[in-house]
């Protein structure tokens, strides 16, 4: 005996039974109907990617050349900005650790129409070696290098206060403290620095970081103006370790806008971090109540 359930069930398998012989009937008996539904969709779409890559084309040319022109404008005015900033300036630029060609050329860059120059360009050994330099320090208190590390600060002030008015000692232990020395040991009117220190530990780090502490403060004390700078690209940034040694730092020296912040920190009255990473206060220096 059927009842109502067993009748529906069976109503809603004949539905189901002519529903899929429909579709199947559809795609066997009216392939071309899909195939032209198909093709149209896919020439649409083909269109609006053409249509949509020619607009990005256009966006990439117009930014290119907007680029180009604010280049072109910040290399033209850059010398009317900064021209005889620094006339007869004497700038000496020093590296803790290992040398860059590319800072050293932009550091040129930007002195170039200051009328300043670099008289010396120096690198300190790191690790320091004190035997070696006890042994060039000769005859003073800093012959006890070797055998005492309280020394080490002391020593590095002297360095620092040498290197800006010159002096004796420096041209002693020159050969044992720096590992390249360009230039003439003269009083400077202004000291670029650029750590790019070694990562060292144990003793060598804590060498390192007495004599570090000692030539900036020997540095300072000299009475002239003196910037740490780095690129947009050092990592990790030395932005931190400048401000904590009171130095002014800039941290985009390889754009013209780093290079126009080095020039006026340069001139001296200036404290700060200026440049484009998220240690910086500004972009330049309050320069306009000059």
């Amino acid at each position: 005996m059927f009842d109502f359930r067993y009748h529906a069930l069976s109503l809603a398998a004949v539905l189901i039974a002519l529903a899929v012989g429909l579709l199947i009937g559809v795609a066997i008996g009216d392939q071309g109907l899909v195939s032209s539904a198909e093709h149209k969709l896919r020439n649409t779409l083909h269109a609006e990617v053409r249509e949509a890559n020619r607009r990005a084309d256009d966006l990439r040319n117009d930014l290119g050349q907007q680029l180009a022109d604010a280049r072109s404008f910040q290399q033209a005015a850059y010398p009317r900005l900064v021209g005889g900033q620094l006339r007869g300036g004497k700038v000496g630029l020093v590296f803790l650790g290992r040398p860059s060609d590319d800072i050293a050329r932009q550091v040129r860059d930007a002195l170039d129409p200051t009328d300043g120059q670099i008289v010396l360009r120096a690198v300190v050994r790191e690790p320091l070696d004190l035997g070696s330099l006890a042994d060039a320090a000769g005859r003073t208190r800093y012959a006890k290098l070797g055998g005492d590390p309280g020394l080490v600060e002391a020593f590095g002030f002297r360095m620092g206060t040498q290197l800006v008015l010159g002096g004796k000692l420096i041209g002693q232990v020159r050969d044992a403290l720096l590992r390249s020395f360009n230039g003439v040991l003269e009083p400077l009117s202004a000291v670029v620095l650029v750590r790019l220190a070694p990562d060292l530990s144990g003793d060598q780090a804590t060498t390192r970081d007495a004599f570090e502490r000692g030539l900036v403060h020997g540095v300072l004390a000299s009475k002239v103006p003196a910037t740490g700078i780095e690129t947009t690209s050092t990592d990790p940034s030395q932005v931190p370790w400048y401000r904590n040694h009171g130095l002014t730092s800039v941290d985009d020296v390889d754009r013209i806008a780093g290079q126009a912040a080095l020039v006026f920190t340069l001139q001296g009255g200036v404290d700060g971090a200026f440049g484009v990473k998220s240690t910086a206060e500004a972009i330049l220096p309050d320069v306009v109540s000059r």
